[in-house]
C-alpha cells in the first residue's frame, strides 16, 4: 500500500522536537515501512533537516510551519494555513492519515487520489468534526473521545474504532533504557513519584504540590522524592517561564530543593525511558477534561513497572482500573489534594500493593504496543483499500 501520513504545522518528523503525535506516527511510518509499505511523511520544515529526503523506505516532506501559539484561534488559524499548504503537495496515495484540523474537511472530495482518509484524533473535538465528509476512518484515543466525536457527527459512527494510542511497550518493558547526564542520584530505599509531560496549569501540577504538601506533613513515612520531566516554554506546549518560577517557589516551600528535580524534556526513546524507570510511581492529575484524549504518558509509565495514580478524567478509564493496576482519584473534589495525597501515601507505605499494581498495569498496556498497534491498522487499512465485491446475480 501507499500511505501518507500528515503531521501538524509546529513539529518535525523524526520527532527531534517533541511531541506524541509525531512519535507515535513515526514509529508506524517505519513499522508499515519495515512491512514493504511505500510510506511518505509530511511534517515541519526543521533546520538541519532536508526539505525532501527518502531513506529506510520512508519519503520525509518537509514544509513550512510555525511554532504552536498560546492562542487556539491563532493555532486554528495557522492549522488552516498548513492544510492547505499539505493539500497541495500530497502524493498519490492509498491511505492519507491526518494529524489536523482543517484539512479532512475538504480533503476526501477535493483529492480522492491522495488515499482514502483516516483521522488520528490527538486533540479533543471542538465542533470540527460536524464538517467532516468523505472520511473512511476515525482513530478514536479513548471512549470518552469517540463519545464526543459521534456527539458532533452521528453519521461517522460506521467509520469510528477504539484505537488508543500507540506506544513502545516492548522496549519499556525490557529494557531500563539510559538516564539523562542530568539524573540526579537517587538512594534504592526512596520512592520516586513522577511525571513526564507539558508543564503546564492544566495538567494538575499545582494540585500535585498541594498534595505532596499535606504528604510532607505526616511523619514515620519512608523517603521519597519528585522527579518532573517535560517542556515548560509555550512553543512546545508548556505554561512558559512565569508558571515554571511559580511551580518551583511552591514546591521549594514544601520540600528541601534536593527533594525534587525538574528535568528538561528528553526526545530519545532511550533516555525517556530511563526516566520512567528511575520512577516507582507515576502521578498524572491532570485537570484537562477538555483536552486530554487518551495518556500516552501514563501508559508508557505503565509499561516501564511504574504505578499510575490518574485524576477521574473519562479518558483513563478504557486502561487505568481503579485498585486493579492503579489508583484514581476524584479531582473535582472540594478535598482533591486530601485524596491524591492519600493515594501517594498508601502507595509509599504498602510495597506489595506497589507491586501487584505495578504487575497488572505492566500487563494491561501491553496491547498498545507499536508491532501489534501497527498490524490492527494495516490489516484495517488493507479493508478500507479493498476493491468492492460485485453483488452477487441469481441464476
Amino acid at each position: 500500500m501507499r500511505i501518507t501520513i500528515v503531521s501538524g504545522f509546529f513539529l518535525p518528523m523524526p520527532p527531534v522536537g517533541g511531541g506524541a503525535t509525531e512519535k507515535s506516527w513515526h514509529r508506524l511510518g517505519q513499522e508499515f515501512a519495515a512491512r514493504g509499505h511505500k510510506v511518505t511523511m509530511i511534517s515541519r520544515r526543521w533546520r538541519g533537516f532536508p526539505h525532501d529526503e527518502t531513506g529506510a523506505g520512508i519519503r520525509h516532506l518537509r514544509l513550512p510551519g510555525w511554532d504552536h501559539q498560546s492562542s487556539l484561534l491563532r493555532n486554528l488559524l495557522l492549522d488552516f494555513w498548513w492544510s492547505w499548504r499539505v493539500f497541495f503537495a500530497l502524493p498519490n496515495a492509498d491511505i492519507v492519515v491526518v494529524n489536523a484540523v482543517a484539512l479532512p474537511v475538504w480533503l476526501g472530495w477535493l483529492k480522492p487520489r491522495a488515499g482514502r482518509v483516516v483521522i488520528m484524533t490527538g486533540r479533543m473535538p471542538k465542533g470540527q468534526y460536524r464538517r467532516y465528509r468523505a472520511i473512511a476512518r476515525v482513530l478514536a484515543a479513548s471512549s470518552y473521545v469517540r463519545d464526543r466525536v459521534l456527539a458532533e457527527n452521528p453519521g461517522l459512527a460506521p467509520v469510528t474504532q477504539l484505537y488508543g494510542y500507540p506506544i513502545d511497550w516492548r522496549m519499556l518493558n525490557e529494557s531500563a533504557g539510559s538516564a539523562p547526564p542530568t539524573m540526579p542520584p537517587f538512594a534504592a530505599t526512596e520512592v520516586v513519584f513522577g511525571f513526564v509531560g507539558r508543564i503546564h496549569e492544566e495538567k494538575g501540577l499545582m494540585l500535585l504540590t498541594e498534595a505532596l504538601q499535606l504528604l510532607a506533613a505526616q511523619p514515620g513515612l519512608p523517603p521519597w522524592r519528585l522527579l518532573l520531566c517535560g517542556p515548560t516554554d509555550v512553543a512546545r506546549g508548556g505554561s512558559g517561564p512565569g508558571f515554571r518560577s511559580r511551580l518551583m517557589r511552591q514546591l521549594s516551600a514544601v520540600m528541601p530543593t534536593e527533594r525534587f528535580h525538574l528535568l528538561d524534556p528528553q526526545f530519545n526513546e532511550r533516555t525517556l525511558a530511563g526516566v520512567y524507570h528511575r520512577l516507582q510511581v507515576f502521578c498524572y492529575p491532570s485537570l484537562a477534561a477538555q483536552g486530554e484524549t487518551f495518556g500516552v504518558a501514563v501508559a508508557e509509565a505503565m509499561a516501564a513497572g511504574a504505578v499510575p495514580v490518574v485524576s477521574r478524567l473519562a479518558c483513563f478509564t478504557d486502561f487505568v482500573r481503579d485498585g486493579q493496576n492503579g489508583l484514581v482519584f476524584d479531582h473535582d473534589a472540594p478535598d482533591a489534594a486530601a485524596r491524591l495525597a492519600d493515594a501517594l501515601r498508601r502507595l509509599l507505605t504498602d510495597a506489595d500493593l506497589r507491586t501487584r499494581l505495578a504487575a497488572a498495569a505492566r500487563q494491561d498496556v501491553s496491547s498498545y504496543d507499536y508491532a501489534a498497534y501497527a498490524g490492527r491498522l494495516l490489516a484495517d487499512f488493507e479493508q478500507l483499500t479493498a476493491p468492492a465485491k460485485p453483488a452477487s446475480s441469481a441464476s
